[in-house]
């Protein structure tokens, strides 16, 4: 039974919960519009994570919803804040129709307290679990209007289209084409979308044949389900502890890195040093667009384990790494002062001083022409489309589409090439631009 003083507490606790998220936004470049931050003040969060106490589900922290049967997290309702940035990325107005894809139902409630009573909100989910789930908070909320359907969302929802915004709340890989056809004229998709391994939710508006981006944010999602996932090519170099994760592209032949770890390491410092508190998203974009035989090193150990990399006192790995046939090298930092720390990077094989040199290289004009600077602008076009390069830009080629990234700022320019499948042989060269 719910008394007045649970209700009170749970209103205490929204309110505390928005004064946190409009701060968090406002440090990020995306000041909640008040309508948003009303819609955050009104929507009873808790009902849509019952599993857990009224301040879990306030914190500015993800709720679990399901892992699989092997225990990998397969849907959550995001974090507040990453949230709040969607929905300022999409500057939804009263009476627009919107659909999401990713269902949980507190997004879509947010989604339907700004359309207003003249809009429409469908909110989609591969999993029928989610999507009942999603239904039953939708009710207890007092949402009953918004539509909740079960379906691959790789083929939208054509029964409720056009839509004036496409909101998808998975990590999606690629954009298909029936969100492109069913988005209205003038239309935006808010996508979380993984380039290289890395993700950014763009804000992409529809331009004639492509889409170009208005906005992009860091962010982080659980993948996609269905025809729309997209797995990882993972290469193990250490039994199970460490590895190469490559999202576009692979390598030609991986036995060339068998064995690897086991040589010494080669180390290379940039001279750019960085606060430890200091924030640095472009760089490791830079560093995808930059670098053809860029990964993800992924380290599996125990927590507290020493993954046996980084020999420098006090260094620290970052998961962002480059390949060159029988050699690689990550990103890397060593302490450089009181709460400064210098940007390098580490090589393993015959070619790893050569790769973490590259590494080093790209970090210096990063430093140089970007650091600090607007980021890349992003456009999406259609796979059977000819892509319209702009210098200093790189273009991926996905399944449906080819994402151009484009640097904004100044400098020595990168340019125009298509990132094939084969990383191994594009990944000989250094490029600085």
């Amino acid at each position: 039974m719910t008394t007045d003083n649970d209700v009170q507490d749970a209103a205490a606790l929204r309110d505390a919960m928005t004064t946190a998220v409009a701060a968090k936004c406002e440090e990020w470049g995306f000041p909640l519009p008040v309508r948003v931050e009303a819609a955050f003040r009104t929507v009873p969060r808790h009902l849509f994570a019952p599993e857990v106490a009224p301040e879990a589900a306030y914190a500015l922290d993800i709720v679990e919803v399901k892992r699989s049967e092997h225990g990998a997290l397969i849907s959550t309702m995001s974090a507040p804040e990453i949230q709040a940035m969607q929905l300022v990325q999409a500057d939804i107005s009263p009476g627009m129709r919107v659909l999401e894809i990713g269902s949980g139902g507190y997004f879509a409630s947010l989604l339907s307290e700004l359309v207003g009573p003249t809009g429409q909100v469908t909110t989609m989910d591969i999993d029928a679990d989610v999507t009942s789930r999603a239904r039953d908070c939708l009710h207890a909320a007092g949402y009953p209007q918004v539509r909740v359907v079960t379906a691959d969302g790789e083929h939208g929802w054509e029964a409720n289209a056009p839509y004036d915004r496409i909101m998808v709340t998975v990590g999606a890989w690629d954009i298909p084409p029936a969100w492109r056809e069913q988005l209205a004229k003038g239309g935006r998709i808010v996508i979380p979308l993984r380039m290289k391994g890395i993700t950014r939710s763009l804000a992409l508006e529809r331009t004639n044949d492509h889409l170009v981006s208005l906005s992009q944010g860091v962010c982080g999602f659980v993948k996609m389900q269905g025809a729309g996932q997209h797995d990882e090519h993972l290469w193990l170099l250490k039994g199970e502890k460490v590895g190469l994760r490559f999202d576009d592209g692979n390598i030609a032949d991986p036995s060339k890195l068998d064995g690897v770890l086991t040589g010494e390491t080669t180390a290379a410092w940039s001279g750019v040093t960085v606060g430890r508190p200091e924030p640095f998203p472009d760089l490791p974009l830079w560093m995808a667009t930059a670098l053809p035989g860029f990964c993800n090193l992924t380290v599996n150990t125990p927590e507290g384990e020493d993954p046996g990399i980084v020999s420098e006192q006090g260094g620290r790995w970052f998961p962002y790494a480059a390949v060159e046939n029988d050699s690689f090298a990550y990103l890397s930092v060593r302490p450089a002062g009181e709460g400064i720390v210098e940007f390098g990077a580490h090589g393993y094989g015959s070619h790893g001083g050569k790769v973490a040199q590259a590494i080093v290289e790209q970090v210096q004009v990063w430093d140089r022409d970007y650091r600090g600077g607007p980021g890349p602008r992003f456009s999406v076009w259609p796979i059977d489309h000819p892509v319209q390069v702009l210098p200093k830009s790189v273009v991926i080629a996905k399944k449906h589409t080819h994402v151009a990234i484009c640097w904004l700022d100044a400098g020595r320019p990168v340019t125009g090439v298509i990132i094939d499948n084969d990383v191994e042989e594009a990944a000989a060269p250094s490029r600085n631009g």
